[in-house]
């Protein structure tokens, strides 16, 4: 595991050297994925990484446990709330002539937008560049939010499936409460991602790394790699 770890801080020191950066920035929400990719950061961008802890009507447990894993490994935080900026924009976006069906995902996914938005913000200011958190389960299913975590420089657990996430955070030591809570976006209360995926990370790890899953699983599983290719690629152009 410790090779994983060097190569994985070898990758990033040469794409922020590509990028002709100064550093990098990663959003840090207190879940195991973003404190892997920020401690990583920081092993390989020791004196200029930034962690951005952006809660947005997001439980205390997340913020207390993002500054648990940034104190631990010495990381530089600034917590800026987005709450009030979501409200504002809900309240101006607000049209009873919508569906309302959609109203809560459409709503849920303003978050990682602004995020993403505050991320690029800094990272232009610093001339920095943003890690992103999305490991290879969620990356290949498309469970992430086009243009909010989706929208990043970088992707250094884009090919670790969460087991293995899991591994490289017990082995560079996240704090155990990181790793046991059940994986969520925060999107809303009570949020899970297993829950709103309609999948287990094990099976996602399975499918993932060996191809093997019980047929039900194997067609949702591609039903949402079909649905989601969009997120993958760039938005097509016609060829003439």
């Amino acid at each position: 595991m410790q090779q994983s770890v060097d190569k994985l801080v070898r990758w990033i020191k040469a794409q922020v050297a590509a990028a002709g950066a100064h550093g990098v920035v990663v959003g840090m929400s207190g879940g195991i994925d973003s404190s892997v990719a920020a401690v990583l950061a920081k092993l390989a961008i020791p004196d200029n990484t930034l962690g951005l802890l952006l809660p947005c009507h997001s439980i205390q447990m997340d913020v207390d446990h993002a500054y648990m894993v940034a104190n631990k490994f010495q990381i530089p935080t600034r917590l800026i709330r987005l709450d009030s900026v979501f409200d504002a924009l809900v309240a101006g976006l607000s049209d009873d002539s919508l569906v309302p069906a959609t109203k809560t995902l459409a709503e849920a996914n303003l978050k990682p937008r602004l995020r993403m938005t505050t991320l690029y913000y800094f990272a232009n200011r610093l001339h920095y560049v943003v890690v992103g958190s999305g490991n290879k389960c969620e990356l290949g299913i498309g469970y992430f939010s086009k243009y909010g975590d989706g929208g990043v420089d970088i992707l250094p657990l884009g090919n670790m499936v969460k087991r293995q996430v899991r591994e490289m955070a017990r082995h560079v030591g996240i704090p155990e409460e990181v790793i046991d809570k059940p994986p969520s976006a925060g999107l809303w209360e009570g949020q899970t991602d297993e829950q709103e995926m309609g999948l287990t990370y094990d099976q996602l790890d399975t499918y993932f790394t060996s191809g093997e899953a019980p047929e039900d699983v194997r067609r949702r599983i591609e039903e949402r790699i079909t649905r989601n290719a969009h997120k993958r690629v760039m938005p097509p152009a016609p060829p003439f």
